[in-house]
């Protein structure tokens, strides 16, 4: 695609790769996430946050493709810091809940943007994202109160893991393609 092909950006747009970086930060920090719980010999959690982490990675390549499919100008973002200490296997799990809280405010404002401005087929392809966070804070949300339950008792939230959350979840039906096919 030439650089002169390129449609001008709408505000819509301007969030949607300001949501690429989000996305690619918010994969980096479960790696982070994934591998403090690795390094403290938690398999489960840490399977379970490098999972997260690569769905992460494909909300991000689903955008670029919304964009290139578009005919919009796509720069691939840096990401922003990431946490990479933790104080107890509480801490990491409690920041997930919390990012993914903002991801939903950041989801919704796409939303909103796309509706208040008119760009319909903005808003279509949003709609599976906002979907995608009821989904993601809920697990994350169970997964806090299953550490705060479990206390000390790491082997009842490795099992629980194992038991509940072991599955790899399927992408949800309507997903957007993501750039680069299945990669």
């Amino acid at each position: 695609m030439s650089q002169s092909a390129t449609k001008t950006p709408s505000e819509f747009h301007a969030l949607l790769l300001q949501q690429i970086r989000n996305e690619f930060t918010a994969s980096q920090q479960y790696i982070a996430v994934a591998v403090y719980f690795d390094s403290h010999d938690l398999p489960q959690l840490a399977r379970r946050f490098y999972s997260q982490a690569a769905e992460e990675r494909g909300h991000a390549l689903m955008m670029i493709q919304y964009l290139i499919d578009n005919n919009l100008r796509v720069t691939v973002p840096g990401i922003d810091d990431v946490v990479t200490d933790f104080d107890s296997v509480r801490a990491p799990v409690a920041l997930a809940v919390e990012r993914e809280r903002v991801v939903t405010e950041q989801i919704t404002k796409l939303a909103r943007t796309a509706r208040d401005t008119g760009d319909y087929l903005g808003e279509r392809f949003i709609q599976w994202f906002l979907e995608e966070q009821v989904e993601e804070v809920a697990s994350m949300h169970t997964l806090l109160t299953i550490v705060e339950r479990a206390g000390d008792n790491l082997f009842d939230i490795e099992d629980f893991i194992a038991r509940e959350m072991s599955g790899n979840s399927p992408i949800r039906p309507g997903a957007p393609k993501r750039a680069g096919g299945g990669v």
